[in-house]
């Protein structure tokens, strides 16, 4: 039969929480997967605001500190029944063996790095990558004795030129914040593997429902769900996916010793958040492009950097390994910093805030924001110019989005 949906055909084969097994599209699994109901038969799912369990004896106590009862809840900075469905949600619609959730998407990031690496260990980096996740890998693991490498990731040549015995880890954004920048994430998995690396992809402008890097050859992928899972501006949250091995060695006791866990809560919002997410991104994307159409036509617009566009340089790899371009663009203004402050001040629909996938359209100037710690040398080094602007496009109209960008770019002319 037809099937309708805004990616492709692609099925999933899986056994969810709710007892369906089949051979299910990522819209369904974004509704269904992951669900365990009380005997109550609530239709959402339930929300477990609590800090401890109690057990009907000692004995129940012992097995589950014991890790013999491993479907037991003991606390809810190790494991919660609502973070566990936000989990196995996720893990079902990314293809991973285990998910585990955390706070932000930061601590997602230095999870998947601190639980894995140790003194000693050197890690190379593509050197496009949000201003925080450079931190964490230029500034505090070198407190810990990890060095790290910054490199072009886009050449494949130069992750085996920074390789050293030492290298245990490779990570990157792919798409990057902000440039959008694309790398080949099997071809830069193969080196990995060949060296005895690891290779760690941060997929928050991709989203699962875009971009699956497990199936390209990734060993760990980490999301901000504060962005397009969230969705709608409500609450932070992060994840970290990977093989059951390489949580239950590397990041189980780094979790439940050092607590950046995600709050009931929190994880109840993204759950609801997940159920529209397959919606949002179609029409973000469908958006996105046509707001990338629009400013490849105007005057002052010295170039539009979005991965869908078909005479983006990168187009190869866009069409290897994803499956619509996002929501999230990058362009150029003539005229530096003072022309893209004057873009601002006449938007009248696109706020200014550095969140992307949100339900409304929002902008950035990086060059100020998130990238505003780097010196101009080294922004200017990975392509993000004085008059560079992030554009995370919502669900408005496409009309209205277009209408009001195009005038805020004559206005900053």
């Amino acid at each position: 039969m037809p099937v309708d949906s805004p990616f492709d055909d692609e099925r999933t084969e899986v056994a969810v929480g709710s007892g369906l097994t089949d051979h299910l599209h990522p819209e369904t699994l974004a509704v269904h997967a992951g669900g365990m109901r009380t005997p109550f038969g609530e239709t959402s799912e339930a929300l477990f605001l609590t800090q401890g369990f109690v057990y009907p004896d000692m004995e129940s106590a012992e097995r589950r500190f014991a890790g013999e009862d491993p479907d037991g809840f003991i606390y809810s900075r190790f494991s919660n029944p609502t973070v566990a469905m936000f989990e196995q949600r996720m893990a079902t619609l990314d293809g991973a063996e285990a998910a585990r959730a955390t706070g932000t998407g930061m601590a997602a990031v230095a999870a998947a790095l601190l639980g894995y690496l140790k003194a000693g260990d050197h890690v190379i980096t593509s050197r496009v990558l949000f201003g925080s996740c450079a931190v964490i890998l230029g500034e505090i693991l070198p407190k810990f004795g990890v060095e790290s490498t910054f490199i072009d990731g886009t050449r494949p040549e130069n992750w085996r030129a920074a390789l050293r015995p030492n290298t245990r880890a490779f990570f990157i954004e792919s798409p990057a914040n902000p440039t959008t920048e694309l790398i080949d994430i099997a071809e830069t998995a193969e080196i990995a593997h060949e060296a005895g690396a690891i290779l760690i992809v941060d997929n928050a402008l991709g989203t699962p429902l875009i971009q699956n890097p497990l199936q390209h050859g990734a060993d760990v992928v980490t999301y901000s769900a504060t962005k397009h899972i969230d969705g709608q501006g409500r609450c932070l949250g992060g994840l970290v996916l990977a093989s059951e091995e390489f949580i239950e060695t590397h990041l189980k006791n780094y979790l439940r010793h050092t607590g950046p866990a995600l709050s009931p809560f929190n994880a109840w919002v993204l759950l609801k958040g997940l159920e529209t997410l397959p919606l949002r991104i179609a029409r973000q994307a469908r958006n996105a492009r046509a707001l990338a159409d629009a400013l490849k036509r105007l005057r002052g617009v010295s170039q539009v950097l979005y991965p869908g566009l078909p005479d983006n340089p990168q187009a190869a790899i866009f069409k290897k390994q994803m499956k619509s371009g996002g929501s999230v663009l990058a362009f150029e203004l003539e005229g530096g910093k003072e022309a893209a402050f004057r873009f601002g001040k006449a938007l009248e629909l696109v706020r200014i805030s550095n969140n992307f996938g949100d339900a409304k359209s929002l902008v950035t100037h990086p060059a100020t924001t998130t990238h505003q710690r780097f010196s101009r040398e080294e922004r200017e080094a990975i392509g993000i110019s004085e008059g560079m602007l992030r554009l995370s496009a919502g669900l408005e109209h496409q009309g209205d989005l277009i209408n009001d960008v195009v005038s805020a770019v004559k206005a900053a002319h």
